[in-house]
């Protein structure tokens, strides 16, 4: 299965994008109203109306987040892991997302940056 990798530069600084990649109320406000996020080891979330589910492995405040993304029935987890960095214009966000389904892989890198990117970008501009 093969895996993305992207950068992207948020006008915010890296704790501004952290809490809108992690506080509910910031959450409702790009990525749809019926998300379900919370920041400890072992939850389940969701984001935009159920489009993006799965499970929270680790968060480190204002650096990182892992999650693992649902794809039906796949054994080998599909796991997202951003990463946060100060940046002259805001913030560098680097995406890892690793075994991603074939049948997926189009609409997952489009959405990446169509629907993800360009809601949290959006939110900040």
């Amino acid at each position: 299965m093969p895996d993305f990798k992207k950068y992207y530069t948020i006008p915010a600084p890296p704790e501004d994008v952290y809490m809108a990649l992690t506080y509910a109320p910031s959450l409702s406000l790009w990525a749809g109203e019926n998300i379900e996020m919370q920041t400890e080891p072992g939850t389940t979330f969701s984001l935009f109306d159920g489009g993006i589910t799965g499970t929270n492995i680790a968060f480190e405040p204002n650096q990182k987040i892992i999650q693992h993304w649902d794809f039906g029935d796949s054994e080998i987890p599909s796991e997202v892991t951003i990463k946060l960095h100060p940046h002259k214009k805001g913030c560098s966000l680097e995406v890892r997302h690793t075994n991603i389904p074939q049948e997926a892989w189009e609409d997952i890198t489009t959405g990446w940056d169509h629907t993800y990117m360009a809601s949290l970008m959006d939110f900040f501009e």
